[in-house]
């Protein structure tokens, strides 16, 4: 079957809604029967993902990439960052892939805001998705205005505006 392979990036400040976002729009094409996948930009190095004192952690403690398979996932460490390439190729065939952050991907991006608009994100911005907080007389007329209360709508902006890769 013929994957979609369709990308769209996340952007947005602290707290602005862009992981409940993803979630919601995640849901809703799951739900129609396309597969998703995510990629999270941790720009601080903070997420873990394994525990001291395990192999895999041993494992990756070498510097060593290391993969760990199971029956209902796998795991990639990896001691470098990742193209959108790479990214892309890692996940095989897919319907959406969903990107939070990684500003420099060359990707069509949605920037999201609640409460103030912060213009450093408006040279990387196809579309805002706000809430009433933002006045859409301050959004910039080249950047699309989206609902951000409004799931539905940013999914058919995804599909008209996504990137196939």
């Amino acid at each position: 079957m013929n994957k979609k392979r369709l990308a769209m990036a996340f952007s947005g400040p602290s707290n602005s809604g862009k992981t409940t976002l993803i979630v919601k729009v995640s849901n809703i094409l799951q739900d129609r029967g396309f597969s998703v996948c995510i990629v999270k930009h941790d720009p601080k190095d903070k997420a873990l993902f394994d525990k001291p004192g395990k192999d895999s952690y041993k494992f990756s403690e070498t510097g060593a990439d290391v993969l760990v398979v199971s029956s209902n996932k796998t795991t990639l460490f990896k001691k470098r960052t990742s193209s959108i390439d790479e990214i892309v190729n890692l996940f095989g065939d897919f319907d959406y892939l969903l990107v939070e952050g990684l500003k420099t991907l060359d990707l069509p991006r949605i920037s999201i805001f609640r409460n103030n608009l912060d213009e450093s994100y408006f040279s990387v911005t196809n579309a805002i998705a706000s809430d009433d907080t933002i006045n859409d007389d301050d959004i910039p007329t080249n950047i699309y205005k989206l609902d951000l209360n409004n799931p539905e709508n940013i999914i058919s902006w995804i599909e008209n505006n996504a990137k196939r890769v």
